[in-house]
């Protein structure tokens, strides 16, 4: 089982943004991205980047922990979008190969993660720890390592080899997906974010302000 390499796929990388000034995207107001037709608003992916930062304070137990906690991570708010996008893209594989995800087989790896990690509470701090994934959200993490484990074994293969990823890149071009351009472009052949440099985007950062 390719536990590791799944949750860190599948997962938003424990991240840092900067304060980005832009405009938003015209074709699609409030999107930070679109993907099936469907809306991530921008408002979406900064509850998700709230809840991670929340989860990481709380951990931290006091500033000074936290602040090292989030000036040793990257961008939490692109990485974050990316792991949504991805979700989803993975979600369309799953239900073009005729995959489908029981509340038992999710409840079956989360008792075999916990015994392996020593119980729940350990099973949260790794997955924010290691994935910058929140409590709340392990469940669902956890979800979409099964449905990445079934998909895999329905085209004979596992999520490290082409075959699968193949998979993802046909859904991606299924989905059209379209990333405000702030946050890059979505590249459905190697089905991932890719940063674009765009003269109209300015990062500043802010005097005292926590990054997120």
């Amino acid at each position: 089982m390719h536990r590791r390499r799944t949750a860190l796929l599948l997962s938003a990388a424990i991240a840092a943004a900067p304060l980005l000034t832009a405009c938003g995207s015209d074709s699609h107001p409030g999107a930070a991205a679109v993907v099936g037709g469907r809306k991530i608003t921008v408002s979406q992916l900064e509850d998700r980047v709230n809840e991670v930062r929340a989860a990481q304070r709380a951990a931290a137990g006091d500033q000074a922990n936290y602040a090292r906690v989030v000036s040793g991570s990257g961008n939490l708010t692109r990485q974050t979008l990316h792991s949504m996008v991805l979700d989803q893209v993975l979600h369309r594989a799953a239900q073009d190969a005729g995959v489908a995800v029981t509340r038992h087989d999710v409840q079956q790896l989360r008792t075999g993660a916990e015994q392996q990690l020593g119980g729940a509470k350990a099973l949260e701090a790794t997955w924010l720890r290691e994935y910058g994934i929140p409590p709340q959200r392990v469940d669902d993490n956890l979800r979409l390592q099964v449905e990445a484990q079934k998909l895999a074994a329905k085209l004979g293969t596992d999520t490290n080899q082409p075959a699968f990823w193949k998979a993802l890149s046909t859904a991606s071009r299924e989905l059209g997906v379209d990333l405000n351009p702030r946050y890059g472009t979505w590249d459905a052949q190697k089905v991932g974010r890719v940063d674009t440099k765009t003269p109209w985007v300015r990062e500043v950062t802010a005097a005292g302000q926590q990054p997120t």
